[in-house]
C-alpha cells in the first residue's frame, strides 16, 4: 500500500511540475506573439493545479498539527493571482512543483537503495557445531560461533577469516569495485559478498550489532 502510495505521489509530482512549466511556457509564446489576455489565462492555468494540490497538502498538515513553509508558497500564488500578476504566480508555481518533484526524486532513490540493501539480507546462516552443518537463524548466532561462507554467500555477521585466504566483493560497504584478497585472522565485515571459494568465519559479534545492520539502521533514519 505504501508503494501505491509513493508511486502516485511520484507521477502526480511530475505532472504539476509538467502544467506548471507548461503554463509558463504556453504564456510566454502567447505573450511574444501579441496576445497578453491569453497569456494571463495561460499563466493562471499553469498555477490553479499546482495552487490545489498545494491547499489539499497544508491541510493534510495541519490535520496532523505540522506546519511548514508550504503556507508561504500558497500565500504567494494566492496573492499574485488575486493582484493580477499571473506571470509572478506561475514562476512560483513552478519553483515549488520543481522542488517537489527533486525531494520526490531523492526520496524514490532512497526508497530504491533501502530495497536494495534489504534484499541483500540474508535470514539464515551456515553454522559449523559437532563435526555438522547447521542452517541457523541469524539471530542464534552468537559470538565466537564457526560459520561456512559459500561462494556468493553475504557474510551475515562481523567476524574473522579462518580459512587460509578468501576472496569478498566489499563494493556494497565501501564502494571499491575490486575484490578484497584477505588472509587468516583478517576481519571480514557484515555484507561482503564471497567472491571467491567458500571459507570459515568465525563470528565476532551478533547480527544486530554487525557493520550491515548498523548501515540499514543509517540508512532507514536517513530516508
Amino acid at each position: 500500500m505504501h508503494k501505491i502510495t509513493a508511486l502516485f505521489e511520484d507521477r502526480l509530482n511530475v505532472a504539476l511540475l509538467g502544467m506548471a512549466l507548461l503554463g509558463l511556457v504556453s504564456g510566454g509564446v502567447l505573450w511574444l506573439s501579441g496576445q497578453p489576455d491569453l497569456a494571463e489565462i495561460a499563466w493562471a492555468a499553469g498555477v490553479i493545479p499546482v495552487l490545489a494540490a498545494l491547499c489539499i497538502e497544508i491541510v493534510r498538515s495541519l490535520w496532523k498539527g505540522e506546519v511548514g513553509l508550504d503556507i508561504v508558497a500558497a500565500l504567494s500564488m494566492s496573492a499574485a493571482l488575486f493582484f493580477g500578476e499571473t506571470l509572478a504566480a506561475v514562476v512560483v508555481a513552478l519553483m515549488y512543483s520543481g522542488g517537489t518533484f527533486l525531494e520526490s526524486f531523492a526520496q524514490g532513490r532512497a526508497r530504491r537503495e533501502m530495497s536494495d540493501l534489504l534484499s541483500r539480507v540474508p535470514r539464515t546462516a551456515t553454522r559449523h557445531r559437532d563435526g555438522a552443518l547447521d542452517e541457523v537463524p541469524l539471530e542464534d548466532i552468537e559470538p565466537d560461533d564457526l560459520l561456512l561462507i559459500r561462494q556468493g554467500d553475504v557474510a551475515p555477521v562481523d567476524g574473522t577469516v579462518k580459512s587460509e585466504r578468501a576472496m569478498l566483493d566489499q563494493s556494497a560497504l565501501t564502494g571499491e569495485s575490486m575484490p578484497a584478497r584477505l588472509s587468516c585472522g583478517q576481519d571480514v565485515m557484515s555484507g561482503s559478498t564471497n567472491a571467491g571459494e567458500a571459507f570459515d568465519l568465525r563470528v565476532t559479534r551478533r547480527a544486530s550489532d554487525s557493520t550491515y545492520a548498523g548501515i540499514v539502521r543509517l540508512v532507514e533514519e536517513a530516508q
